[in-house]
């Protein structure tokens, strides 16, 4: 067993991040759930951008977009993705690799209909990642909704959740002289227990 003390300690990944996203909702200025999420086109080509982690789960981590955005398309066509989050102020980062699924159903509901109103009628309005011919376009676009839609919209069926099921957790911790403290979870597949691992910085 790696020597696992500290911030590290713990026999739940998910509990362990779940600890540090709170320490570091206290300290960060802004966002501290925003994650860099990766993606994969048809072609292997990488995508990168942040997105705001909405849930960790019992065993999976959970956001929200644009199905027929450009990540949407790509974690529908790889069922895989890869993301990192990063705290400066705590000086930490967590970073996951896994499966993807969509969660579309009461759970992404609730979600959406916790939003503010205005975003939820952009949801309906952004044809997320397609070309825009202007800003006036898109406000255009909020306005016709909201005429259409009204105070109480539904959840668009092309708008919902993603659930990652990691297969590999990395736990990663500044330390003096550049001598980071790293420890990464990792398992063959969803069924397997988790390996622990002490990685050098």
């Amino acid at each position: 067993m790696a020597d696992r003390s500290g911030k590290f300690a713990g026999e739940d990944p998910f509990a362990i991040a779940r600890a540090w996203l709170a320490d570091a909702e206290v300290t960060e200025p802004n966002d501290p759930n925003a994650i860099a999420l990766s993606t994969v086109d048809a072609d292997g080509m990488p995508n990168a951008r942040m997105v705001l982690l909405k849930e960790i789960e019992a065993d999976a981590f959970v956001f929200y977009t644009n199905y027929d955005s450009a990540k949407g398309q790509e974690l529908a066509q790889s069922g895989k993705a890869a993301f990192v989050m990063h705290w400066k102020s705590q000086r930490r980062q967590v970073r996951v690799r896994g499966t993807v699924v969509r969660e579309d159903g009461p759970q992404a509901d609730a979600y959406y209909a916790s939003r503010s109103l205005k975003s939820r009628l952009g949801a309906w309005a952004s044809k997320q990642s397609q070309p825009l011919p202007s800003r006036a376009t898109l406000v255009g676009e909020v306005a016709k909704v909201t005429a259409t839609k009204g105070i109480n919209p539904d959840r668009p069926p092309f708008w919902g959740g993603f659930r990652i099921s990691p297969v590999e957790i990395e736990f990663w911790a500044d330390g003096d002289f550049r001598l980071h403290d790293r420890f990464r979870w990792s398992r063959s597949s969803l069924h397997d227990p988790w390996k622990i691992e002490r990685l050098n910085p």
